[in-house]
């Protein structure tokens, strides 16, 4: 066989390597991307020109004239209904982010449901997003399960957390917990599954503001 004809074929089994090489990498990286995402990290953020510090407890809280607003949050829920954050300036809102995928968010799903069933009717309305779910159904068999009453944005590749700026209090691990202001303003944030206990100590001091 000639050099001319054996080059094509050398060319084509390294664009195959090439291919596999690339192939590896991306799943290696989703991978990691998911491992990352389901987990507990209450060491992020503070510092710099952020105006929050977290605590030791995992929780990161914002004085009232450094808040951020949380942006727009609207769209279709995992029931099917139509839902806006907006609609719930006036009172404080608990923002969880969660997968049905996800055991820590398991874990907390039952403390979130008894606690926003103690304070509902305080003034405060828990909402949830519902992300990495490639359909409802399994979002749905979670709050059936857990017996959620509170409804969840369905978010499947998680555009509405891109929607908050960087450097503010923003939901970047699955779970994050977020208390938001009656002025519709980030307060408070967490990036870790939280206790019965914890997460009432998170929304007192946002509760308590006049």
């Amino acid at each position: 066989m000639s050099a001319a004809r054996r080059a094509p074929l050398r060319s084509n089994r390294t664009t195959a390597r090439a291919r596999r090489r690339a192939a590896l990498t991306v799943g290696a990286v989703a991978g990691a991307l998911l491992v990352s995402a389901c987990g507990s990290s209450g060491t992020s953020g503070g510092g710099g020109d952020t105006n929050y510090v977290t605590g030791a407890n995992g929780i990161a809280a914002v004085d009232k004239g450094d808040r951020a607003d949380v942006p727009d949050l609207s769209g279709k829920t995992v029931d099917g209904g139509q839902l806006d954050i907006a609609d719930y300036k006036g009172k404080v809102v608990v923002l969880n982010v969660w997968g049905s995928w996800c055991p820590p968010c398991r874990a907390e799903a039952k403390n979130f449901e008894k606690v926003y069933g103690d304070v509902k009717d305080e003034g405060v309305q828990f909402v949830g997003i519902n992300t990495r779910d490639t359909s409802t159904g399994p979002a749905k068999a979670f709050e059936k399960e857990y017996g959620i009453s509170y409804p969840s944005l369905y978010d499947p590749t998680g555009k509405l957390m891109l929607r908050f700026e960087k450097g503010t209090l923003n939901p970047q691990a699955i779970p994050s917990t977020l208390v938001i202001d009656r002025e519709g303003r980030i307060a408070a944030r967490t990036l870790q599954a939280l206790s019965e206990e914890k997460l009432r100590k998170m929304i007192k001091p946002v509760l308590a503001e006049k």
